[in-house]
């Protein structure tokens, strides 16, 4: 295969796998990991270099002349092929960029391979490239295994592989998908000042439905949710330490109950961030290593909320 042709790259997924929809973004991203990132180190220089193997230019564009909201977008002139991300954005979000938008030309190159495909439409084209981006950069093998050693801590898997709050947090819970009852958020203060869900995810156990929790949607705070004065979030930013609830009942009858930790992200003594995680109380075990590692103040319990 001539790698030097992301179209190539494009005509040996259709014919390893046939319909690009019938392959997982996983897929993609560990092939495409197989064939550019293959002993070499994963960083902004190297993925420069890759993106310039597949023909590929990219640039950076000062916020002031990149379009609002944009963290960038791709231009397809003829052969030329180029990406422009933001100068100032973070490395990590630099990263993720250059390989959401090579993965947005990769939809329009499946066309060229076969005519009879039909691409993506915007937003699901859009996601679909963020979780590309997000396999190629946190890889399920390795990533996972972090995950457990880590006790699930978001922040402290935020600072080893240098990537965002909110990108792992997402991750974790698709590399968690079908392995175990788990809800996480990351929480922000808003322009307000009013601390929010900004980003959340949950999984489930396929293999043992009793190893869940259903019908209980309204505990588990969506985007955009605030936080109240008596929620473990409220406490653990009021304390700006993590704080544990040990058991959190559903019922007024004896349930099995929930286990939820609470952990600030601290800068300059004033919380900026809080990721709440929880779990069924019996896999308690799964957070251990970072309740070992924080030692978050205790709550006996809560009852209906977090």
């Amino acid at each position: 295969m001539n790698t030097s042709d992301l179209r190539m790259f494009c005509e040996y997924l259709m014919n390893k796998y046939g319909n690009p929809r019938d392959v997982t973004e996983e897929q993609k991203a560990e092939e495409f990991r197989r064939v550019y990132l293959k002993n070499v180190p994963l960083n902004l220089n190297t993925l420069r270099v890759v993106a310039s193997v597949c023909g590929i230019g990219t640039n950076g564009v000062e916020n002031r002349k990149m379009p609002p909201a944009l963290r960038g977008y791709h231009e397809v002139v003829g052969d030329r092929k180029s990406i422009y991300y933001r100068e100032e954005d973070s490395l990590s979000g630099i990263q993720n960029t250059i390989l959401h938008e090579i993965r947005e030309i990769m939809e329009s190159l499946f066309t060229e391979v076969n005519s009879t495909y039909i691409p993506l439409r915007t937003r699901a084209r859009h996601l679909a490239a963020n979780q590309f981006a997000t396999a190629v950069l946190l890889p399920q093998s390795s990533f996972v295994s972090k995950v457990y050693d880590t006790g699930l801590d978001i922040i402290e898997l935020s600072n080893q592989y240098s990537k965002s709050c909110s990108q792992v947090l997402l991750r974790t819970g698709e590399v968690l998908h079908g392995k175990l009852f788990m809800y996480a958020a990351l929480y922000e203060p808003n322009a307000e000042d009013e601390w929010h869900v900004g980003y959340w995810t949950a999984c489930h156990n396929d293999t043992d439905s009793d190893s869940n929790v259903f019908g209980a949607d309204n505990i588990f705070p969506r985007k955009g949710r605030i936080t109240t004065s008596d929620s473990l979030v409220t406490i653990s930013i009021r304390e700006k330490k993590p704080c544990l609830v040990q058991r959190i009942t559903l019922l007024d009858t004896m349930d099995e109950g929930l286990i939820a930790l609470a952990r600030p992200l601290i800068i300059s003594e004033i919380p900026t961030k809080v990721v709440l995680t929880v779990l069924l109380e019996r896999n308690k075990s799964v957070i251990q290593p970072q309740i070992d590692r924080l030692q978050p103040m205790v709550i006996d319990g809560f009852n209906g909320h977090l």
